[in-house]
Formats: C-alpha cells, structure tokens, sequence
C-alpha cells in the first residue's frame, strides 16, 4: 500500500442493502479527508455489473462494475441485504473469491457476512453479525465462529453487525492508521460520545437482557438454550432457582409477558429469522423451533405475526427474480 496514495475502500451492494451502515462506514473517511485537508481515503460503490442498486428504503444508488475496482482497492466490503437472489450467487461467490486471491482485506456490513460464508471466506476465521440474523446463520454455518460482538477485526476478515457498528468499526481502522486523537476528533463530528472496540456486545436479540434481574435472565437464557426442544415452564423456573409463581410475577412485571407468550414468541421470531435467512424448508424450520406439524406452527406464526411461513417464503422468492 503506498503511503501516499488514498486508501481505497470499495462496497459492494446487495439489492435491499441498510443505507446506514454504508452511510456509517463512509461518513467517517469523508470526515477524515475534510477535517485534515487530505486526501487519505477514497472510496466506490459497486455491483457486478454497474448501474443502480436499490436500498431498503427505495433509494437508488449509482455502481460501478466490481470488475473496474477489483484489482484497484485496498479494503472490499459487502454489504447486504436481506439476502442475495439465487441467481446471483454464483456470481457473488466467483468475485469474492478472486478479490481474495488478491490477497486484500475483505469485510461485511451486517448481514453480507453470509455472502462471506458461502464464499467460503470465513472458514477458519471468526466473525459477526447483526443479532437479528446470528441464530440463522449458527444454524447454517455451525462450524463459523460468530460472536455477538459488534464488529470483529480476525486477520484479513472484517465483519460487522451493521447499522451505527460501522461508524465505530472505520473510527478504529481510522485510530490504527492516524492515531486515537484524530480518530475521537471524526467521532465528535458525528455526536459519537464513545468509540466503541471490537469488544463491545450488540444489544438487541440473546444479549439484551442485562438489564433484567439475575433469576429472570437465567430464566431467559434457559429458554434461549432449548428452542429445537421446548423445556416444560418448571424446568425452566428450576434452572433460574425460583419457583413457577415467582418466574410468572417476573415475566409480567419485567417483560409484560407470560413466561408462555415469551417462550413462545421466542421460539417463533428464531423461525422467522430462519425463513429468511436459510434456505430450510418450512417443515424443517418448524422442528427446529419445537413444533411436530407444519399446521400447528403454521397457526401460532400467524397468530404472531399476522402473516404465514409460506407468505414469507414466497416474498422471498419474488424478491429473488428482481
């Protein structure tokens, strides 16, 4: 890399990518280049053929082709969306793997890291990703090592839980690269009171519960451990050290919530992620959340959530032919 030249990050764009994590991740360098009057970092956006990406929210972004930047960047990102369609995976997959012949860094922003994984990019190598997907791709990729950290830094992979996470991610490349001050003076262009390391836990999904009290959160986590088989509520309420009664007081004065409802909703939004996110039948998904019939969990996922399995698959499958 030579020293004098603008480090080159590149992003790559799925269809339906989070616009603030790739805000997150490029704000910072354009802050850096301006507040020091350089030209330190350079950055594109790219597809695999060029041409306008869609984010989540509807907004259109401009790329260019991968092909154009591939051999011309120092730090390659990902950046997903709810997944990439089936028939450009392939393509996906054969880009990503060059890129890494070429020996550069390469990194996600929150859920691109399973492009990573199927890529193959990640075997050997630990890695994150938003809480919303992680029981999804643990399930997927059981031998990836996938921490609830909000970025990871291993080696040549960088892997983010997206959203504001990519901010602190670039500040922390940006402190490695110029130094703690000028990286503190980038965040407080942004109110960014804390540059968070790649220590810190995401909150959201099986990490937020620290602010609940020690026997309702062993309670928690008791239910979180048994989602494929289902343990009876005394179990439960015996694993946390507290009797039946009790645990219903907690879970209703804490969580507004039956132990029953939140076990169960519990159970449901782990199958929701997995619809999304894996390619598991509906059959096979339900079992892993506890059911025996497709009726049964087909019933209670609509009670939750006012749609059914098979309509999420099918707005997959519609998003997959865009």
């Amino acid at each position: 890399m030579n020293p004098a030249a603008p480090v080159v990050f590149t992003f790559l764009l799925g269809h339906d990518f989070s616009m603030m994590s790739l805000a997150s991740a490029i704000e910072p360098l354009r802050s850096y280049n301006r507040l020091f009057g350089t030209k330190a970092y350079a950055w594109h956006l790219l597809s695999l053929d060029g041409g306008p990406v869609e984010a989540a929210n509807g907004i259109e972004f401009l790329t260019q082709p991968m092909a154009d930047w591939l051999g011309r960047s120092d730090y390659l990102f990902v950046c997903g969306g709810e997944r990439i369609a089936q028939r450009n995976e392939r393509r996906y997959v054969a880009a990503l793997r060059q890129a890494a012949r070429s020996g550069i860094p390469i990194g996600s922003l929150s859920t691109g890291t399973f492009v990573l994984a199927r890529a193959g990019l990640l075997n050997g190598y630990r890695c994150t990703i938003h809480w919303e997907s992680r029981s999804a791709f643990r399930e997927t990729y059981p031998d990836i090592e996938c921490t609830r950290k909000i970025y990871e830094i291993d080696r040549s992979r960088l892997t983010c839980s997206g959203g504001t996470a990519a901010m602190d991610m670039m500040l922390n490349l940006i402190g490695e690269r110029h130094g703690a001050e000028r990286a503190a003076a980038i965040a407080n262009q942004f109110h960014h009171e804390r540059i968070r390391s790649a220590a810190d836990d995401q909150r959201g999904g099986d990490s937020d519960s620290g602010y609940l009290p020690p026997t309702l959160r062993a309670a928690v986590k008791a239910m979180q451990e048994a989602i494929e088989e289902p343990l009876p509520l005394p179990e439960i309420a015996a694993a946390a050290g507290i009797g039946a009664r009790q645990m219903e007081r907690l879970f209703t004065r804490h969580l507004s919530s039956t132990p029953q409802r939140y076990y169960m909703e519990l159970r449901l939004e782990r199958a929701r992620e997995m619809l999304i996110y894996t390619d598991q039948s509906i059959i096979e998904v339900a079992v892993s959340v506890g059911f025996t019939s497709t009726s049964s969990f087909a019933a209670w996922f609509r009670r939750t959530f006012a749609i059914l399995p098979s309509d999420i698959r099918r707005s997959r499958r519609l998003k997959d032919t865009r």
